[in-house]
């Protein structure tokens, strides 16, 4: 399982967010190149589709990947009440052959991104990473040099930690702790964090990109 809040910042005001999360995590920032493709299952798979993404990070040496997949969100009373998404999340590492046992097993590519930007990672009751990063699609296949932003002039932020179903209260408070700490961004409406799918707080003339982001992202809430 995963926490997770989700918002938007236009890139001009990214530099002034590096800086406050550099004096917040006290960790040097790392760099994020991510080559991320959205596969889904074909119908010899089962009725119900299924979706998974294959993560290259291309920032490594040696490119390494991940398969990912997200599943449904906490929902009920309990989700209600907390400020953050609750969800099922599984992934693991994996060879570099991956995308094609994929492809034999019968998934077909629905979309692909790259993922450009920056992250923190650090403890501040639970292991919490923010993740800054300018979202583009491309327009040949796998040509990441070619991909070009999805809404420029626009940066996702992302704040995920690891859970479990026995814990996933404290870390939940933990997240909400910390995002309290940017209240600095906060103030001057240059940022909003929420749960994934709620644009709530996201000032009117971001509300389209935020939708175009959030889409893109893989974020629709099961």
């Amino acid at each position: 399982m995963e926490c997770v809040v989700q918002g938007i910042i236009e890139t001009q005001h990214v530099e002034a967010l590096e800086i406050l999360l550099q004096g917040l995590c006290g960790v040097h920032r790392e760099r994020l190149r991510i080559h991320e493709l959205c596969l889904k299952s074909g119908p010899n798979l089962g009725s119900e589709a299924s979706e998974v993404r294959l993560l290259c990070d291309l920032e490594q040496p040696e490119p390494t990947w991940t398969v990912r997949h997200v599943g449904g969100s906490m929902r009920g009373a309990g989700a209600d009440q907390i400020s953050v998404l609750v969800r099922t999340m599984v992934e693991s590492k994996v060879s570099k052959n991956v995308l094609r046992l994929f492809y034999l097993l019968g998934y077909k590519l629905d979309h692909e991104l790259l993922r450009v930007g920056f992250a923190f990672h650090f403890q501040r009751g639970a292991q919490i990473a923010v993740t800054v990063s300018s979202v583009n699609k491309m327009l040949k296949l796998h040509a990441t040099d070619e991909a070009v932003p999805v809404t420029p002039g626009i940066q996702l932020v992302e704040v995920t930690a690891p859970a479990s179903a026995e814990n996933y209260s404290e870390v939940a408070a933990s997240v909400s702790s910390f995002c309290e700490y940017l209240a600095p961004i906060f103030f001057f409406r240059l940022l909003h964090l929420s749960k994934p799918g709620v644009s709530t707080g996201v000032v009117p003339t971001a509300a389209a990109a935020a939708a175009s982001l959030m889409s893109y992202g893989g974020t629709t809430i099961m």
